[in-house]
């Protein structure tokens, strides 16, 4: 049996999917007031019998906090796929998210190894790794300045990672991924799939940043491939291809019919936007749609190589103008009920 951590996020539901029409018997975690409709409507965007793929899961109460549930959620569980993580670039949150990942990945690796688990899937980001310089493809051993200026979600995914780095010096088999920005369907109004819906409320602005991009299919199934033969204690950069932000919104308004980002957000103009946010959610206590680390990855260059993951199990990506396509056909639909 499988176990699947964050599997009500985007990613993590896409993972189940692919897990039961393989065949494989799943165990998923979730919390208490975890929302499965979620994952059911993910499973209906590929399978119109999603109600039956969707009974096949066994679902498992626990808060990877608590190392007591984590360890008991374990009980027959052969392989792992830690995909659970707190995300967010609000600075208020900083601490409380390192410190959440950080122990939930601890709790998930000791409990992996006192139970005798195969094999564990961690799911980092490529926020983990160290930054380009002068254009440069970063790839898995790019070093990582530890006098750079990163992101509070940066920290805590290269923090975690150090634990599953322990957890391999203690014995366990383990592979980490760091995919770039996933592209997929889900909840339209957060994550990764509310970019489709930023653009279609009317995105006017662009940056020249630059980035990697990748479709959750091709997540899951490099994450599956890498489970399924002999590599451990190894990562792989998981990312399809390096777009700027002006060319991944431009591509995603063409598919759903609206009007392209038309002005260039300079530097000063982003200074005075994320510092405007910042007094605005002082005044309404809610948090800021635009902070200081989205400005900055935002207009930052970073170009990754996924060679690695290539040559390792012989990969082949999906173009993301095939990606974008797919997508925004179902976010039209969904907004046409």
């Amino acid at each position: 049996m499988i176990l699947v951590t964050g599997a009500t996020g985007m990613l993590g539901a896409h993972l189940l999917y692919e897990l039961v029409i393989k065949g494989d018997k799943v165990r998923a975690l979730k919390r208490s007031k975890s929302n499965l409709e979620v994952v059911k409507r993910i499973f209906g965007y590929y399978n119109p019998d999603f109600e039956t793929i969707f009974s096949q899961i066994e679902w498992f109460e626990a808060d990877i906090l608590d190392a007591e549930r984590i360890y008991q959620s374990m009980d027959g569980i052969d392989k792992i796929y830690h995909t659970a993580a707190m995300v967010s670039f609000n600075p208020k949150d900083k601490e409380s998210m390192i410190r959440n990942n950080v122990k939930g990945t601890a709790n998930v690796v000791n409990a992996a190894l006192e139970n005798n688990i195969s094999k564990l899937c961690y799911v980092s980001s490529i926020s983990a790794l160290g930054n380009s310089e002068k254009d440069n493809m970063i790839s898995e051993n790019t070093f990582r300045n530890p006098k750079g200026r990163y992101s509070g979600y940066s920290l805590s995914k290269f923090y975690s990672e150090l634990e599953v780095w322990r957890g391999i010096t203690e014995g366990l088999k383990a592979v980490v991924v760091n995919p770039s920005i996933i592209l997929g369907p889900g909840n339209w109004n957060s994550g990764s799939p509310g970019i489709f819906s930023t653009v279609y409320k009317g995105l006017k602005f662009y940056t020249e940043g630059i980035t990697g991009y990748v479709d959750v299919l091709d997540v899951t199934k490099s994450m599956m491939q890498l489970m399924e033969c002999d590599i451990s204690g190894e990562r792989f950069i998981v990312s399809s291809e390096n777009l700027s932000f002006n060319d991944i919104f431009s591509k995603i308004a063409e598919k759903i019919e609206v009007g392209k980002p038309r002005f260039k957000a300079t530097v000063g103009m982003l200074a005075i936007a994320w510092r405007l946010e910042y007094l605005k959610s002082l005044i309404t206590s809610r948090p800021p749609l635009l902070t200081k680390d989205i400005v900055y990855s935002a207009l930052d260059t970073n170009l990754y190589s996924s060679k690695k993951l290539i040559e390792a199990i012989n990969f082949t990506y999906l173009p993301i103008d095939k990606s974008v396509n797919r997508i925004a056909e179902l976010f039209k639909k969904d907004k046409s009920l």
